[in-house]
């Protein structure tokens, strides 16, 4: 296989540090404001 015909299939493409880091918090902040949501709700079900 020679350059011209596109990257393997094996090689990984890794993105900036930058867009993972914005992908990964646009992720988990959300996912982590609903388990406190979650927590604080479920905690006045036993009081």
């Amino acid at each position: 296989m020679t350059d011209a015909d596109g990257p393997s299939p094996n090689a990984t493409k890794t993105g900036s540090p930058v867009v993972m880091v914005v992908a990964w918090l646009w992720v988990t902040v959300p996912f982590l404001y609903g388990l406190y949501q979650l927590a604080e709700k479920s905690s006045k079900l036993f009081e």
